[in-house]
């Protein structure tokens, strides 16, 4: 048994490039840290004492500072206090899906070389699987730490995950994100950042030092980077209350209150003509006191000057750096904040109490991440070292998330799996993603990966002889395609794979889409193949973002279609090992595919429900009435799967005795419904249904199966959604094997929508729960 099965071996000059990261070691460097107490200088000053409680230290540490000193540190680029013993620290480092060196904050020039690099989020989304989310964040947390001791880290805050809302498929940086449910993104938030920072998968027992420190982004409403001209430094998003309720801001809420994450980042753009940064409800009344979060706000890199000199919020540099202040934003990434901060205090513009409040953050979490307690190999998380970067397991954890996440999406004929033969069967690759780089394979946001393999060298492993031709010039652009050369190489084996789609050429930070067909001469080399092809070919596709593929999902020359998303440094095992079936695809898509009509929709147009008065079609599998190419949630497999509704404890839910209820006329009948806000706790609770679904493999093939319960609501319009998420689990079954999945429902979190106020309100009326294609029904009475 190896590694990644019995099937794929590592080849031995792959074997022999990851012993030696694994057991070459440097001499490491001491991590930084402040309260050396060997330090006679240091070690009586009060901040330094760690049994005291944080507050108090801070209050010291606080008081001890200079104006000067005390807007130094305002900065993500913090620079040392020599006279105190603070190191210099970096606010800014990135671990998306694995650590980076993007920020400045980590070095990969040392012992520790490379860390692992797992998919893009959008693809681990499409696992379904909360506790696969967990552990990644929990590894990427430990490989952080084993950074930080062996000397190459001068901070331990990691700007991760992006938590946005996956709105429009043009959105370059959607690929980042766990896709277009609020339900799901939540659940991804609380998953990561639990595992990052330490915590257990249930939450609450994180009592000590932090692992590393999370920090969701990007408050609020964020989804649009350059379409068109208008950009993110300037856009002001006109969001609706309803929308703001049930869509953009859940994630976030989650996030603070049950992934207790100890940092937030306030995000360029405006949100109905206020800068997210200088928004005093956002940050202060709803992030710290209403969802009570407690740890440190960043802006996005530059955003504090732009209130200024792009989007004339502020009337000075001044007015601006006291605007965030007084908002509740904590830390700049970049340098505004040192050139204007003195002059705003000396004008008057900005207290220093503001500014003591920041720096309390600040350094509240510089204490729980133990940067205060001495050496840091003394301390609980000292013992993680280099041996725990690239390891074994983590690695197999990232094929895990690859051949988990990979969504199969058609399969005419079961022409997938292809055997395995001896001899082996024939087989040409083709396309610009091919052998592209092992980097295409990552995504944006990644850093240096412990493997680099291209999807050509997973193929080899099966089929030594694989011919390949790249079938376009200038990658995944493709200008120019060579289609006679293509097809020559077609029409001379028994199977042909063809790997297009995106890459960080055509989607990432900063480029958003203007179209949503495959790019270039790419379909045209499809259909060309395809038709010359002996059987139908397959056909892979690389990309965060959907594409329009109407044409290959009707055409019966094209037999298989799989996303792949960008699968991660074994993203090239995991696609083989699926492709020759050893392994069985099962994730599903979590975002909707879109006709590339769609693009006659703004992309500057927020609003999530449909419009048909104007011929809005809404966006999201909840609001959107158009065609759709693929649906969320979609995913085929080697096997079949069926439900059941196995028991529900009630069908019926009385909310009449618990509170006053409330009508809605609408031009056709009245609706009674009840707000959430006037439910106590104990009568949410008192109500919550649990809902058992039996599920069964009837196949041949053990699969890895997302189960997806949607609610959909009883009266269509009136701002529902047509059908919503409200559980998932992800279980594992052996051929013919047949399991229970519980669900427990609170119908003041999964039966309710937001009103026109924004306030989350229960309806009256006949309810469906969904499953596959199997219905349940429930009551609300109020």
């Amino acid at each position: 048994m190896t590694l990644y099965g019995d099937s794929m071996a590592l080849s031995p000059l792959l074997f022999t490039v990851i012993s030696f990261l694994l057991l070459f070691r440097l001499q490491a460097t001491p991590p930084p840290f402040a309260c050396d107490w060997s330090n006679p200088s240091t070690r009586s000053y009060p901040f330094c004492n760690p049994k005291l409680p944080i507050a108090q230290r801070v209050r010291d540490l606080v008081s001890r500072l200079t104006l000067d000193e005390k807007l130094s540190q305002l900065v993500n680029k913090a620079p040392p206090i020599p006279r105190l013993g603070i190191p210099r620290y970096q606010w800014w480092s990135e671990a998306l899906h694995g650590v980076a060196g993007i920020g400045g904050g980590i070095f990969f020039n040392g012992t520790i070389t490379s860390a692992t690099s797992f998919p893009q989020v959008i693809l681990t989304a499409a696992t379904f699987d909360s506790h696969l989310w967990y552990r990644i964040g929990h590894t990427i947390g430990i490989e952080a730490r084993a950074i930080y001791n062996a000397g190459q880290a001068i901070g331990m805050t990691f700007w991760a995950p992006n938590i946005n809302i996956f709105r429009d498929p043009r959105w370059g940086r959607g690929q980042e994100t766990a896709g277009e449910d609020p339900l799901m993104t939540s659940k991804y938030a609380v998953s990561y950042v639990r595992g990052l920072q330490g915590d257990s998968f249930q939450g609450g027992t994180l009592r000590g030092h932090l692992q590393a420190s999370a920090c969701c982004k990007h408050f609020t409403a964020y989804d649009l980077d350059n379409w068109k001209g208008v950009n993110r430094f300037a856009f002001d998003a006109r969001v609706s209350l309803q929308d703001l309720a049930d869509t953009y801001q859940p994630p976030f809420k989650s996030c603070i209150e049950e992934g207790h994450a100890s940092g937030i980042m306030c995000a360029y753009n405006r949100v109905n003509g206020v800068p997210n940064c200088a928004d005093y409800n956002l940050l202060t009344n709803i992030a710290r006191k209403q969802w009570d979060f407690d740890g440190y706000i960043t802006s996005d890199c530059g955003a504090v000057s732009l209130l200024h000199d792009e989007q004339g919020y502020a009337k000075s540099p001044e007015d601006a750096v006291s605007d965030v202040l007084r908002a509740g934003m904590d830390v700049e990434c970049g340098s505004y904040l040192t050139e204007h901060a003195k002059s705003a205090v000396l004008k008057k513009k900005l207290a220093t109490s503001e500014i003591d409040r920041a720096l309390h953050n600040l350094f509240s979490i510089r204490m729980r991440l133990g940067l205060f307690d001495g050496d840091p190999s003394k301390l609980p998380f000292g013992f993680i070292g280099p041996n725990n970067v690239c390891s074994k397991e983590h690695r197999y954890l990232a094929l895990e998330a690859a051949r988990n996440g990979i969504v199969l999406l058609k399969n005419q004929h079961s022409l997938l799996p292809l055997p395995k033969t001896n001899p082996p069967i024939s087989l040409a690759v083709i396309g610009p993603n091919a052998n592209a780089s092992p980097l295409t394979l990552l995504g944006n946001y990644a850093g240096p990966p412990c493997n680099q393999l291209t999807l050509l060298q997973g193929f080899q492993h099966y089929v030594k002889d694989t011919l390949y031709h790249p079938g376009c010039d200038g990658g995944a652009k493709c200008p120019f395609a060579h289609i006679d050369q293509a097809v020559q190489l077609a029409s001379k084996v028994d199977y042909v794979v063809m790997v297009m789609g995106l890459d960080q050429s055509q989607e990432k930070e900063e480029r958003d889409r203007v179209h949503l067909d495959l790019p270039g001469k790419q379909l045209e080399l499809i259909n060309a193949v395809a038709k010359a092809s002996k059987r139908p070919v397959i056909l892979v596709l690389l990309c965060g973002g959907p594409v329009d593929i109407s044409s290959a999902k009707y055409n019966n020359k094209i037999g298989g279609i799989l996303w792949a998303g960008y699968p991660g440094e074994l993203g090239a095992i995991a696609l083989a090992q699926i492709i020759f079936g050893d392994h069985n695809p099962g994730g599903r898509l979590p975002i909707t595919w879109y006709p590339k009509d769609y693009i006659k929709v703004p992309m500057t147009d927020m609003r999530m429900r449909a419009d048909p008065s104007s011929g809005y079609p809404g966006r999201t599998y909840r609001f959107y009435t158009g065609p759709k190419v693929y649906e969320f949630g979609f995913g085929l497999s080697y096997t079949k799967y069926s439900y059941e509704f196995v028991s529900v404890t009630r069908d019926k839910l009385h909310f009449s005795h618990s509170s006053t209820h409330f009508m809605l006329q609408n031009s056709s009948e009245t609706l009674r419904y009840k707000l959430v806000s006037e439910l106590s706790e104990e009568a949410c609770k008192s109500m919550a249904v649990s809902v058992t679904v039996g599920v069964q493999n009837h196949g041949s093939m053990v699969g890895k199966h997302p189960v997806l319960l949607f609610l959909k609501h009883g009266r269509q319009g009136n701002g529902n959604p047509m059908k919503q998420l409200v559980g998932f689990e992800s279980v594992l079954l052996d051929a013919g094997e047949k399991v229970h999945v519980g669900f427990e429902l609170s119908p003041c979190e999964h039966m309710s929508r937001a009103n026109e106020e924004g306030s989350l309100v229960i309806e009256e009326g006949s309810h469906l729960l969904l499953v596959g294609d199997v219905e349940y029904p429930i009551h609300v009475i109020v």
